[in-house]
This record gives structure tokens, sequence and C-alpha cells, in this order.
């Protein structure tokens, strides 16, 4: 017999083997039926049910003391981290920062000792600042040069970071880390605009919009975008 849809689409079984995943947490991996039924609210025949489904395809495992996730999950990670594809995540995100703020949007990731700029998109203004993509600065100063090492630095400072004539005297810059899925820095993502523009009322609009797209693309990496939330 097929499984009916909710109104939004939704297949509930599916929808209920999903919570039984995400019952998992890093603290309690874990964990005996009677809490996984009370984490999402199933009764325990159901959520048995369900977990004999799970098991039997390698998604959660028995072990001492009840379930545990399955390595078939292991699997999916490892073919969605190969599949992605790093630019198809960044530009959509560089793009919103532009149209929303009207100023030049970059990405860029850690180069050895420097930084690297590998994606940008310039202000649609006629007076906006000037960068290429492969262009190579210090870390450690300007907006992404302090945004790549921010979560290496104690105290860590507040997030986004940003930058009044810092490296580039007429340039300001907010600027953000962005996580990949194993928690390691991927780069930084921010919006960069000349000296003169970045009032107050640019600062209010610019913060939040950098924020956003971090942990957004953080996400989109697979990553948990927490320590970078947690720093605003």
């Amino acid at each position: 017999m097929r499984e009916a849809a909710e109104p939004d689409g939704h297949v509930r079984a599916v929808d209920r083997a999903l919570a039984l995943l995400l019952a998992f947490g890093d603290d309690d991996p874990v964990l005996p039926l009677a809490e996984i039924a009370r984490r999402t609210g199933l009764h325990m025949t159901t959520a048995l049910r369900l977990l004999g489904t799970l098991e039997g395809q390698g998604f959660v495992q028995r072990v001492a003391g009840g379930y545990a996730l399955g390595p078939q999950l292991l699997v999916l990670g490892e073919r969605f981290r190969r599949g992605l594809r790093l630019e198809d995540q960044v530009m959509p995100a560089l793009d919103r920062l532009r149209s929303e703020s009207r100023e030049s949007a970059a990405f860029f990731a850690r180069d050895g000792a420097a930084r690297r700029c590998l994606f940008r998109l310039d202000s649609p203004q006629p007076v906006r600042t000037i960068a290429r993509v492969g262009e190579v600065a210090p870390l450690g100063i300007g907006a992404h040069g302090r945004a790549l090492v921010a979560l290496e630095t104690e105290p860590r400072p507040r997030l986004p970071i940003v930058s009044r004539g810092e490296r580039l005297k007429e340039v300001a810059a907010i600027a953000a880390p962005v996580l990949d899925a194993r928690g390691r820095v991927a780069g930084s993502i921010g919006i960069t605009m000349p000296l003169y523009r970045f009032d107050a009322a640019a600062e209010a609009l610019c913060l939040p919009l950098v924020l956003r797209e971090a942990a957004a693309l953080t996400r989109a990496l697979g990553g948990d975008p927490a320590p970078i939330t947690a720093q605003a």
C-alpha cells in the first residue's frame, strides 16, 4: 500500500524515519529505543518498526545500549563531499550579497601564509573597489585576512570582522569565516566598498547580510554554523 502524502507534499513515513536519524547527537551517539521514541514523539512499536527498516539499509545499527547511526550515512556523506563544487555554492551567495548591498562581494581562501581571492562579483555602482580573482593578500590584516584566522584567535573576535582603511587606505570591508563539513575554515565571504560609503546605515545593512550568508554557505558545505553565529 502506498504511503499517502501530507498536504504539504511530505510523506509521513519518510519524515518519521528522518526524525529517528536526527534524534542522535554529538553527546549521545547511542540511544535506547525508549529515548528515541521519546525524542521523536513516536510510539515505541512505530519507532521499532522504522528502526528495523533503517537497520536493514545500514542507516542505523544495534549496539550495546541501544542504537547508533550506521555506516551507510558515512558513505552518503563522502559522496556528498566529493560531488560538492565550491563555485556552485559560493556564487549564489555572492550574488545575493551584491544584489542586496549594491557593493562588491568576494570569497577568499587560505593559501599557505596568505589568502587568495577565489570568487568575486563587482558592485554595479560606478565607483567601486577593484580586485581580481586570483589576487593574493596577507593573512591577519583586513576583514578577510582576519576572518580566515578568527576562530584560531583568543579571545575570539566578534563576527563579522569589520575593517576601515586597514589594508587599503580608502577601502572598508566586512567578512566572516565559512566552515566545511569537518569544521575547518573553508574560506571567508564578505563585502567591500569605498570607505566614504561605509557609514552607519551601510554597516547596519551589511553586517547581518554577511553573517547570514556565511552561516548559509557553511550549511550548504555540510558544516555547522554555530561557531560563527556564536561570535555575532
